[in-house]
């Protein structure tokens, strides 16, 4: 990654991935004038899908959640350009990628100073062909094998020593070929110790559970007990 800082923002960039000024590849408009956009999604903000010259990928403003977002919509706490949101993200993103995990890409990362906040950008592969589990199971069941690849899946990203802040079935894709993917690393961190993987799987769980009873989706209680042997790589 290349690292571009001035005074009052900070940009991180593959220069294999960015061709041009990178600052251009954070401004929706530039994409819309290149007839470069191809679709967007909606979550707590919109993320935007945009074809680049070597691949499509996702472009996310970063909003804050909760009671206090509805007060402070995008800005955080400036204590250095390491400590961003965008930052941080990029570099566990590069990480996992270093240990084979199956995330997107990290293409490039922005934060922009104003006093003592910030405001974040961050952009990412967009997996090609990949759906979540949650559009998948509201059409289909999955089988016992594709849940043990769901446990293992979260067993590799734990020995990785990772906790993924939000882990929910929103976050876990499948592309095509049957290959899952993990996504959104925002807040999430390398972390020691045990608990938290407990606390974690059991995030998971009640993302299944939830969006049984918000969508009906095609998961059964007994299914759990797949992810769990996949989790504790019991093959019987």
């Amino acid at each position: 990654m290349i690292i571009h800082q001035q005074e009052n923002e900070c940009i991180w960039y593959d220069p294999t991935l960015v061709v041009g000024e990178p600052r251009q590849y954070f401004d929706i408009h530039f994409w819309h004038q290149q007839a470069a956009v191809t679709g967007s999604a909606k979550g707590r903000g919109i993320t935007f899908f945009v074809r680049g010259p070597k691949m499509e990928m996702a472009l996310r403003h970063y909003y804050r959640g909760g009671l206090f977002g509805k007060l402070v919509k995008d800005q955080y706490w400036f204590t250095g350009w390491e400590e961003t949101r965008s930052g941080a993200e990029l570099r566990l993103l590069a990480y996992l990628r270093e240990k084979k995990l199956p995330v997107p890409r990290p293409v490039a990362a922005r934060a922009v100073k104003t006093g003592r906040t910030y405001r974040a950008d961050i952009l990412v592969e967009k997996v090609p062909g990949a759906r979540d589990l949650v559009a998948i199971l509201s059409e289909n069941s999955l089988l016992a094998h594709d849940y043990h690849a769901i446990g293992r899946l979260v067993r590799r990203l734990h020995d990785a020593s990772v906790c993924h802040s939000d882990l929910n079935i929103h976050n876990i894709l499948r592309d095509r070929k049957g290959k899952l993917w993990l996504i959104d690393f925002d807040k999430c961190q390398q972390r020691e110790g045990e608990q938290w993987k407990e606390d974690n799987l059991a995030r998971l769980h009640r993302s299944f559970k939830k969006e049984k009873e918000k969508r009906q989706i095609r998961w059964q209680p007994e299914d759990w007990a797949a992810v769990l042997k996949g989790y504790n790589h019991i093959r019987k």
